[in-house]
């Protein structure tokens, strides 16, 4: 699995000019689902992002984590971050699990968080999605399992 994780002061989601998930602040995450991702992988990243120490304490080091500051998830399934783009113009979408294989895995993911204690919001899969955010930082990190 690969996450682009995105810290945000806040973020949506809209699928037909409708706000389906929102969150004030904390991350944005775009997950991608390879065909040799396990719900291993899935728990492995759970538990990595929600302990991930990347917001500033008192003395404006990184040294918080989302549990710590009481921030949220917006979490939107990303198949194009297999895109391989190394031959030709068009992106290779190949190593991209297929739906049926990705979608468990990415409800199963975003279920992780939840147990963790984090507020989850998220897109549609499949869906053609608008995603607005406000990304604080900048603060950008690709986690892979």
């Amino acid at each position: 699995m690969r996450v682009v994780l995105q810290r945000s002061k806040a973020a949506s989601v809209d699928v037909e000019n409708e706000t389906i998930g929102s969150i004030d602040f904390g991350f944005v995450l775009l997950v991608g689902v390879t065909h040799e991702d396990t719900i291993e992988d899935a728990k492995y990243l759970a538990e990595k992002i929600a302990n991930l120490r990347v917001f500033e304490d008192q003395d404006g080091k990184m040294n918080l984590s989302l549990k710590d500051v009481g921030g949220e998830i917006l979490s939107i399934s990303q198949f194009t971050l297999y895109g391989d783009c190394r031959k030709g113009r068009r992106p290779n979408f190949m190593a991209a699990a297929r739906p049926e294989e990705a979608e468990p895995l990415y409800e199963a993911f975003n279920q992780m968080l939840s147990e963790q204690g984090i507020a989850v919001e998220t897109g549609k899969f499949g869906a053609m999605m608008d995603v607005k955010l406000t990304n604080d930082g900048p603060v950008t990190l690709i986690i892979e399992s």
